[in-house]
């Protein structure tokens, strides 16, 4: 599309839009009543995304500039306008109706970016990424996929087990996860024998077993790591009842840098999947369950509510008393998620000592 500049561009505001990929990026420039002003292609590099911005600042005030995916493509692009004091606004992709009229293309969705954030349509304020609870995420990425290979590596011995030798099965079976794991890195079957289902297994075994031994080492280097860094980015957190490092750091993740994107606790406890949705019609008044939001926060609140259950005298008296009103554990877990979502929120954004004296 041919770009129109305007006449008098010192003038006039604009909003920006960017369809954003791994290699370049699309723009769209609109004025303040929709009108396409220009679209433009740019390499998705340090030098193509400030070319991005000054093309947009030559049509004239730039307002706001709505970007898809500033946690993944987009990344890059959002640190370089968030330096450049440019306010960016993270959109969703057009729904399914909008592109059935409208088509698809890179230019189209630059445009319908640009229109949503003009009009303020799902569009949300997204997370800083150049501060400590961004390299927590990175250190946590580590630790999550390993233990993931971990529980895998683990999960695949004992299906092995199962269809082993007999004596070898009877040998492992009742070993517990600790000394199963030692034993079967510790076999010395004869490698000249791998023609042999029984030489083959405890071949097959002694592999995951060793990857096992690794993964646990990498994962406790990881925890040394990530131990004070939670602890000095919200101590009071780490501290909170039921809460511990790795729930901790999952909550600062999700909340991010600036958590003053957050407005309120219910924006926090819908943000965490933890916020009933209205459900109600007519005479019909209820809510539903929250299948939305962040699913690892969720589970983050569900470990705290499970841990107080057991341990905190006040949730258990209200386990009591919700019981007696006829509500079902599910239930009266998802009540007491959404009072500790409140909870948490308030020692989330209260700054802390070292963040004041920084």
């Amino acid at each position: 599309m041919r770009s129109i500049t305007p006449q008098d561009a010192a003038i006039i505001e604009v909003a920006g839009g960017v369809d954003t990929h791994s290699d370049t990026h699309t723009a769209a420039v609109i004025d303040q009543v929709g009108r396409v002003l220009g679209t433009e292609q740019f390499p998705a590099d340090t030098a193509g995304y400030a070319a991005l911005l000054d093309w947009m600042r030559s049509f004239g005030q730039l307002v706001g500039v709505g970007v898809e995916g500033t946690g993944a493509y987009g990344a890059g692009l959002a640190r370089l306008l968030h330096r450049q004091e440019v306010l960016v606004i993270e959109v969703d992709r057009p729904d399914r109706k909008t592109r059935r009229f409208q088509g698809k293309s890179d230019p189209i969705d630059a445009v319908q970016a640009a229109k949503t954030a003009l009009a303020g349509e799902r569009t949300g304020v997204p997370k800083q990424r150049d501060g400590r609870i961004e390299a927590l995420r990175n250190l946590r990425v580590a630790r999550r996929s390993a233990v993931d290979q971990r529980a895998d590596a683990q999960r695949r011995i004992k299906t092995l087990i199962v269809t082993a030798p007999d004596d070898l099965r009877e040998r492992l079976r009742s070993l517990g996860v600790k000394d199963l794991i030692t034993t079967c890195a510790n076999l010395r079957p004869d490698r000249t024998g791998a023609a042999s289902p029984a030489t083959a297994v405890k071949i097959a075994l002694r592999s995951p077993a060793r990857r096992h031994q690794q993964l646990t080492a990498e994962i406790a280097d990881l925890d040394e790591l990530l131990e004070p860094l939670v602890a000095a980015i919200n101590p009071g957190l780490v501290a909170a009842n039921g809460v511990g490092t790795d729930v901790a750091g999952q909550l600062l993740v999700t909340t991010g840098d600036n958590h003053d994107r957050l407005r309120s606790e219910a924006a926090f406890a819908m943000l965490c999947g933890a916020a009933p949705i209205p459900a109600s019609s007519g005479k019909t008044n209820r809510h539903r369950l929250n299948r939305g939001g962040d699913r690892q926060a969720n589970k983050a609140l569900y470990r705290v509510v499970i841990c107080r259950l057991r341990w905190d005298p006040r949730t258990r008296a209200y386990m009591e008393r919700r019981t007696k009103d006829g509500l079902s554990k599910k239930e009266i877990i998802r009540c007491l998620k959404r009072y500790v979502a409140r909870e948490l929120y308030q020692l989330i954004t209260t700054p802390n000592d070292l963040e004041l004296a920084a």
